[in-house]
């Protein structure tokens, strides 16, 4: 499993860092060359856009894996932007 962890670090500074979203990506198809993935989402409260926290499921089907990890990522984040999100 992937796990992506979004950080805003306010002007640079790491002590002021909060997590903003995150990302698992767990393979489905037993590492074949070709993977299905299913994708878990989840967003905190963005005061900015005035999103509340959420969290979408998604599946990523035909994936394939002789790729580098940022193609698998950028597919995900594409989906995670058309998926339909939850309200937490």
């Amino acid at each position: 499993m992937l796990v992506v962890t979004i950080q805003l670090w306010p002007g640079g500074s790491s002590a002021l860092r909060r997590p903003v979203a995150t990302m698992h990506i767990g393979n489905a198809s037993d590492l074949a060359d070709v993977s299905d993935y299913h994708v878990i989402a989840m967003e905190t409260a963005n005061p900015v856009t005035g999103t509340p926290p959420g969290i979408a499921r998604f599946s990523l089907l035909a994936h394939a894996r002789r790729q580098r990890v940022w193609a698998l990522l950028h597919r995900a984040c594409e989906e995670a932007m058309m998926a339909e999100w939850t309200d937490l």
